[in-house]
């Protein structure tokens, strides 16, 4: 199944303001909802037990500059890289902020109520990019991506591919197209940084300032709206399974510590578990963390502790050696992919709990 049993939503019918609720999660599960994409909206609805309006993880610190760069795509990192902006930018112009990213040949911040083209990245189709001659918002743009395709255009590899560039010298005059690069100074309870936004353009004024927590409207596909933290609200906590570990032992002792305390090493059934666990791996001290993945020798072949099948993977090319004594581990920076390392290095590791 596509729903993960690494962490689990659940909806709470009491009413309380946003700040109570965070309490009440906070003690009695992890902490309010996060999102991570659409899959998890999903699961959100799912399990509601009314249709109405109730609290979410998501809370806005305005003032300052608190506002943080994110990609539309879930799951793709912003690393800061000022060759892709022309010079001067980003620079808040006009009189209204400038929160969305236009790229001409570099790119440039405008107010995300602008209209231009807009381009799409489509996973379905091996990495493609439709191109959209049709001026609209930068939310409508990210709207009709995520309806027909994927997303709009995120990360460097998307935008700058041949494809991008051909498309652009293939036009007599340069066009200019949203791609989707946006700010907010909008954070996750728990600190996650989760760069999914789902908001419901017709109730959600981001400049009303008294309304700083964030709510899905249950009766307009769960979309997103704000309302001021001090009003009563029905609201949504998680569970979340999984624990990283961060001492170094080997595999044995990391699965030993598991089963002994916890449940089990984490195993990864499908790419929704997979980025949940790399977002916990990122905290680990070590350069990767065990997981529980073991090469057998006498049946030739890589098995999870949990007994699960090993059905999706994620190698790193070259990463995987099938060899006596070997399991898996995940890089804890980069793009989190599996290796295989030497049962007997020490390492942190990641627990599933009960």
């Amino acid at each position: 199944s596509r729903y993960s049993t690494l962490y689990e939503y659940h909806f709470i019918k009491e009413q309380m303001s946003w700040d109570a609720a965070r309490a009440y999660c906070r003690e009695n599960h992890t902490d309010l909802a996060k999102v991570f994409d659409l899959t998890d909206m999903t699961r959100l609805q799912d399990s509601a037990q009314s249709q109405t309006e109730a609290w979410i993880g998501l809370y806005n610190i305005t003032g300052g500059d608190n506002r943080r760069w994110h990609w539309s795509l879930p799951g793709e990192e912003y690393t800061e890289n000022k060759t892709c902006w022309r010079a001067g930018q980003p620079n808040d112009y006009s009189a209204n902020p400038e929160n969305c990213v236009m790229t001409g040949d570099t790119w440039e911040d405008y107010p995300c109520s602008d209209k231009f083209q807009f381009i799409c990245y489509d996973g379905e189709n091996m990495w493609t990019l439709i191109c959209f001659f049709t001026s609209v918002t930068w939310t409508q743009a990210q709207n009709y991506c995520r309806q027909h395709h994927t997303d709009l255009a995120s990360g460097l590899n998307q935008i700058y591919s041949e494809k991008f560039k051909n498309l652009q010298n293939s036009k007599a005059s340069k066009v200019n197209l949203w791609i989707g690069l946006f700010r907010d100074s909008w954070r996750w309870s728990d600190g996650s940084n989760f760069s999914f936004r789902y908001w419901d353009m017709d109730s959600f004024n981001d400049g009303l300032n008294n309304r700083k927590c964030a709510t899905t409207l249950l009766e307009r596909s769960g979309r997103w709206s704000s309302a001021g933290c001090d009003q009563r609200k029905p609201f949504f906590c998680y569970d979340d399974k999984l624990i990283l570990i961060r001492e170094n032992k080997t595999w044995e002792e990391a699965l030993n510590y598991c089963r002994q305390k916890h449940h089990d090493l984490v195993s990864i059934s499908n790419s929704e578990e997979q980025r949940w666990v790399q977002e916990r791996a990122k905290n680990a001290s070590t350069p990767f963390v065990w997981l529980g993945l073991r090469y057998s020798c006498s049946l030739g072949l890589w098995f999870w502790v949990s007994d699960k099948l090993v059905c999706y993977e994620r190698w790193a090319s070259g990463g995987k050696t099938e060899d006596f004594n070997m399991s898996a581990a995940m890089t804890t920076g980069g793009q989190h992919e599996w290796v295989s390392q030497r049962e007997n290095e020490t390492f942190n590791f990641i627990c599933i709990k009960h």
